[in-house]
């Protein structure tokens, strides 16, 4: 008899050590890529009021509503004009959606355990709540996204209502 698996279970391995790797500025981030339901181009976005600078608004995605978070503005640095090599990454966790406008996105990346580090710790002050681990590549260094840190809990809230 052969053993059967869960397929949920092959899935997640088959994505295991895999990120969609994105541009902000000059460096390197990447998203584990279990999270990603798809990628678009910018689109028209409704802006809502009385909500975070970095939540630009919300988006109809084939009749889903996802808002949207600039990273470049939730990671604290300069805004930019939308041009045709934004994307936005669609991620989902815990039954919630959201976009991520990010500057461009460029591969899928295999990154073995073996080179992945932990945040350095610089002082105690320090707190890089988004930036889940290091990922160490041929071309450089990876920072790896915590997407379900991009959003608290009071923004979900706010958005959900």
């Amino acid at each position: 008899m052969g053993e059967f698996t869960n397929s949920a279970e092959v899935i997640e391995d088959a994505q295991k050590g895999r990120f969609l790797a994105f541009m902000i500025g000059n460096e390197a981030y990447g998203i584990e890529i279990k999270y990603v339901t798809e990628i678009i181009g910018i689109q028209s976005i409704t802006e809502m009021p009385e909500m975070p600078s970095y939540v630009k608004g919300i988006i109809n995605l084939r009749g889903r509503i996802i808002p949207l978070i600039d990273v470049r503005l939730r990671f604290g640095k300069e805004p930019r004009d939308y041009d045709d090599r934004t994307c936005v990454i669609v991620v989902g966790f815990n039954g919630f959606s959201y976009g991520l406008i990010v500057d461009s996105v460029y591969e899928v990346l295999s990154i073995p355990d073996e080179e992945m580090s932990p945040l350095p710790e610089v002082n105690a002050t320090t707190n890089n709540k988004f930036i889940k681990s290091i990922g160490k590549t041929s071309s450089g260094i990876v920072l790896v996204v915590d997407c379900e840190k991009l959003l608290s809990q009071e923004d979900i809230g706010e958005i959900s209502a």
